[in-house]
């Protein structure tokens, strides 16, 4: 099958969100383009390690010179719902960010698991192999991937409580907690 590739320059919205309850979430990426619309399923875990190293890597790179804002502008802030309908076109596997230091620039990567259900294990150029996974690239201006960061790492707190031994995420009625010898909490 052929590898599909879905670019988006500066799109009109790039999010991370989430669909059914603490506990039973599904997380998305998701990414408009007037009326084209692609959504990709990740893991909880994908959603906050993008959000981390993108803090990171605008971090750094402000430090080094380039014009990147502390917080996002109260315009890029975005707190709606994902739009609908949600369809997932892949699940994550890999993802890759990059900084363009032309244009000051993100470029968000995120590539679909193969076959086999794993991650692929090297990330070949687009406009290689018609074979490859599928991907999704987005490139954003600094100030949306600093809006991007906040939102997505504001998604993921916004589970489930963890437990205050563990570190596990509490249910409404508790767990059974390892540190706590087994004992409910």
């Amino acid at each position: 099958m052929a590898r599909r590739v879905y670019n988006f320059e500066n799109p009109d919205r790039f999010v991370a969100g989430t669909v059914g309850q603490p506990g039973n979430r599904t997380f998305y990426l998701q990414a408009r383009d007037a009326n084209r619309i692609v959504s990709v399923v990740l893991e909880k875990v994908q959603v906050a390690l993008l959000a981390e190293r993108l803090t990171q890597l605008l971090a750094e790179v402000r430090e080094r010179g380039a014009n990147v804002p502390l917080e996002p502008a109260p315009a890029d802030i975005d707190t709606a719902p994902l739009d609908e309908p949600i369809n997932e076109t892949f699940r994550v596997g890999t993802m890759a960010i990059v900084w363009d230091g032309d244009d000051e620039s993100i470029v968000v990567e995120a590539r679909a698991m193969n076959e086999d259900g794993e991650a692929a294990e090297e990330m070949a150029d687009a406009d290689e192999d018609d074979d490859g996974s599928d991907v999704v690239r987005v490139q954003l201006e600094s100030r949306k991937a600093v809006a991007f960061a906040r939102r997505a790492l504001d998604v993921v707190a916004a589970g489930r409580p963890p437990c205050p031994f563990c570190g596990q995420p509490l249910n409404p009625e508790g767990h059974i907690c390892a540190r706590r010898n087994g004992f409910m909490h």
